[in-house]
């Protein structure tokens, strides 16, 4: 019993280090502290209220544009941007792509109502490190913000069925997918019934802007006007 007792007592200590040290590690941890980004109120409260239950997740800001994101970004750093696509002055594509362009390393979870076959595809090529419909449960957001700020991609069930047919070639090639992102926007805005003078109110945009989107689209889909364009956008599913 004698000889054994450094022995012991050694491993004694080392057990109590290794839970000093564990628990100094999870006490000192950081939380991830993320930026919301959404132009409903309502929107982003109830994502803070989701969140405020999560103790490794906290929510350092928000903002209900485009502009005001931009500016918050310049300022100071976040783990992950959780964004809307639908914004009132710039897109959730436009802004991810400037967001990209001033910071590489940021990393952005698209958060939108629309579903994954109109637009995750879209977002991931431009940069976003995962997309999530809004109508997901509350633990698979929590779970896709972890993932993403923790510096991984996060790809639901839904997106990479998308992502598996585009790597088939099932759809690729369809001529809606040549679009640059403020077309496609458009195509889909007119694709509802919105005149071209709602959808520049609505992006804060130049009727003759639009119109000259419109007129592009026509061309590289070579559709003739907005009846063939709604149908194609119906046929293929790019409505809600």
């Amino acid at each position: 019993m004698f000889r054994w007792l450094p022995l012991r007592r050694r491993l004694q200590n080392s057990r109590t280090l290794f839970s000093l040290t564990f628990n100094h590690t999870v006490a000192s941890a950081k939380p991830y502290r993320i930026l919301i980004v959404d132009d409903h109120a309502i929107v982003r409260e109830g994502l803070k209220q989701i969140l405020a239950e999560v103790s490794d997740i906290v929510v350092g800001g928000e903002a209900d544009c485009s502009n005001r994101a931009m500016q918050m970004a310049r300022k100071e750093p976040w783990d992950m941007v959780l964004m809307d696509i639908s914004m009132p002055d710039r897109s959730g594509l436009e802004t991810l792509e400037l967001l990209r362009k001033e910071h590489p390393g940021i990393r952005v979870l698209m958060l939108s109502m629309h579903r994954e076959t109109q637009y995750a595809v879209r977002a991931l090529k431009s940069g976003a490190a995962g997309y999530l419909n809004k109508q997901s449960a509350p633990d698979q957001l929590v779970d896709a913000i972890r993932l993403v700020a923790s510096g991984k991609k996060y790809i639901s069930a839904e997106v990479a069925q998308e992502l598996a047919r585009e790597v088939s070639g099932e759809h690729t090639g369809l001529p809606h997918e040549i679009l640059s992102n403020r077309e496609y926007q458009t195509l889909c805005m007119i694709a509802s019934g919105l005149p071209v003078s709602a959808i520049a109110e609505k992006l804060t945009l130049s009727v003759k802007t639009i119109s000259m989107y419109r007129a592009r689209l026509l061309q590289k889909m070579q559709l003739k006007n907005n009846a063939e364009l709604t149908h194609y956008a119906m046929k293929h599913g790019l409505l809600d």
